[in-house]
């Protein structure tokens, strides 16, 4: 009972629908080798648009995100970002077989139009033999994954797996979009999986986004709300 109430607390809390659009969103392969740098790039704008900000339109301190890779043994490493052409880019370098979690977060300084705004984005980079994932070490507010020994192919269903303050995201709605804009809502059920059959091979991004009513002061504005995204990237073949 108190499990499901919990879930019923987190779907009224991200129950709003996403009123600012842009997210950021990381893209890297979804399969490494050791001792081969792992390069991962870091977009802000609107993917289904095909609509990616350059660098210096980038929303107040938007650039000012953390990102980080959580090895298979745990480990969190911080990555350090360079600029690129319409991206930020970063790498790390495997040592070890298993699933590797890069994760990134930031609140951005300026309050818009009355709400602080939360950015997550996370990707899993399989290495060698990966057949486990520990979900819990990405410890962000929001967070999707899919298993890291799955093969994502064009008409198999593809499972996701949300979180809301680590626990399964139980009745959240996710939304993915195809690499030509296609878009379909999905709905978690009480472990926090969703399902879809993709039509086309690419990249497709999964994102859930939701505002929290709540008040607080933000550097020294105040803000009614909190709209907080969370983006996740696959590739299908």
């Amino acid at each position: 009972m108190l499990s499901r109430f919990t879930s019923m607390l987190a779907l009224a809390i991200f129950a709003a629908i996403n009123s600012f659009g842009h997210a950021l969103w990381i893209e890297t392969s979804p399969v490494g080798k050791k001792g081969q740098a792992q390069e991962v790039r870091v977009f802000w704008g609107e993917f289904a648009d095909k609509d990616i900000s350059p660098l210096d339109k980038w929303f107040s301190d938007t650039k000012s995100y953390t990102l980080s890779v959580i090895t298979p043994d745990g480990k969190v490493v911080p990555l350090q970002s360079a600029p690129g052409k319409d991206h930020y880019k970063a790498f790390f370098t495997p040592d070890q077989d298993g699933a590797y979690t890069v994760v990134m977060k930031h609140v951005v300084k300026d309050v818009y139009h009355g709400s602080r705004l939360d950015y997550h984005s996370s990707a899993v980079v399989r290495v060698g033999t990966a057949s486990q994932l520990d979900a819990a070490a990405n410890k962000n507010t929001l967070s999707v994954y899919t298993a890291p020994n799955t093969t994502l192919k064009v008409g198999q269903k593809i499972d996701f797996y949300s979180l809301v303050n680590l626990k399964p995201a139980d009745g959240q709605e996710i939304e993915v979009f195809a690499p030509n804009g296609w878009g379909k809502k999905m709905w978690a059920d009480s472990t926090g999986k969703a399902s879809f059959t993709p039509l086309w091979p690419g990249r497709y991004m999964v994102e859930i986004a939701g505002t929290a009513e709540e008040k607080g002061d933000h550097h020294g504005k105040a803000y009614e709300k909190i709209w907080r995204c969370a983006t996740y990237c696959i590739e299908v073949k």
